[in-house]
């Protein structure tokens, strides 16, 4: 049994650390891939690969009967928040670097605390606990110290990408939030499928309709970067969500979550070898201080899971609601 266990938890900690670089590099690889291919046919060619990576997963169910109709109506407005997010997070990069990117990308547990309040009564005695608003207030200082910690005030196209970057962060949290509310008990990688595909239709139709050349460019280009450009969507969105699976089922949310939480850490540094970016002292620190803040709401979070965050109503601890039980796999 004790073998067993060490087992266990190796293989989690071997996928956890193959998520963070899949979840890492996937701004590098955007960042590479620019003057390349623009935006539009970044999203639409990564995730049809994506795309066709989880479809035989669907045909199976499909065929074996356990896949019902109502999850393909379920997915449409995840899917709607989630290529609204993946537009401004493939603009991003044609306007800033990849690490700057990453740290902004914390700001969005800001939008998911206000969505989670009004959609989900049983997150809202998370509220009343003090780690939560220390964290909420340490990501909101920590993000807007890495904006304008730089080496000038953020203006033109800066300025524009750096709002992207803050609006994909508030799309994805928003598209995390549709996932709970409209496919809850659905196992995550069944849901992430669905998900793809209808996400995959949508950014297709897009690089059809914006992209200049219609998604062609990717037809004209050598071997190196077409490479890159598939091993993006297998590496970025198809596989690290995989290994995420494997690693939540093994190491449990919190461990797998609060790894997680380093991508902007090692985006950054990859970014200052590939790309030359050099992040101001101001921004490291301000960034880190983002990344602590949104740890302290994980845990205060986790700690609701668990039932450990005191509710109080009127002086009196508050039973009207039970808190979640953990959940075996993350919500997207």
């Amino acid at each position: 049994m004790r073998a067993g266990h060490v087992r266990h938890h190796a293989e989690g900690t071997i996928f956890v650390v193959l998520t963070l670089i899949g979840w890492s590099s996937a701004p590098l690889f955007l960042k590479y891939l620019v003057p390349y291919v623009d935006a539009w046919t970044a999203n639409g060619w990564r995730y049809a690969v994506a795309a066709a990576l989880w479809a035989p997963l669907l045909i199976t169910l499909h065929l074996r009967g356990a896949l019902p109709g109502r999850l393909w109506r379920a997915a449409i407005a995840p899917s709607v928040f989630n290529v609204a997010g993946q537009v401004a997070y493939a603009l991003a990069p044609y306007y800033i670097d990849p690490g700057l990117m990453a740290f902004l990308l914390r700001f969005q547990m800001v939008f998911v605390t206000a969505g989670a309040y009004f959609l989900f009564p049983d997150e809202r005695p998370v509220i009343r606990s003090a780690p939560f608003w220390i964290g909420l207030v340490i990501v909101f200082l920590g993000s807007a110290g890495t904006i304008f910690g730089g080496h000038e005030v953020p203006r033109g196209g800066t300025a524009l990408g750096i709002t992207l970057a803050v609006v994909s962060g508030a799309l994805f949290g928003g598209y995390g939030l549709a996932v709970r509310r409209n496919m809850a008990g659905v196992r995550s990688s069944v849901a992430f499928a669905v998900i793809s595909q209808v996400s995959a239709l949508m950014l297709l139709v897009l690089m059809l309709c914006v992209s200049p050349q219609r998604g062609g460019d990717p037809f004209h280009l050598d071997w190196t970067p077409f490479l890159m450009l598939i091993v993006s969507a297998l590496i970025g969105i198809a596989l690290a969500h995989v290994f995420f699976y494997a690693a939540i089922a093994r190491l449990g949310v919190a461990i797998s979550g609060g790894v997680i939480l380093l991508m902007p850490f090692a985006t950054a540094l990859a970014s200052y070898f590939l790309f030359d970016e050099r992040l101001t002292a101001a921004q490291w620190i301000s960034g880190t201080a983002a990344v602590i803040g949104a740890a302290l709401i994980l845990a205060a979070r986790a700690h609701l899971a668990a039932g450990e965050v005191p509710r109080l109503k009127s002086g009196k601890l508050d039973d009207g609601l039970s808190p979640p039980p953990p959940d075996p796999e993350p919500r997207l």
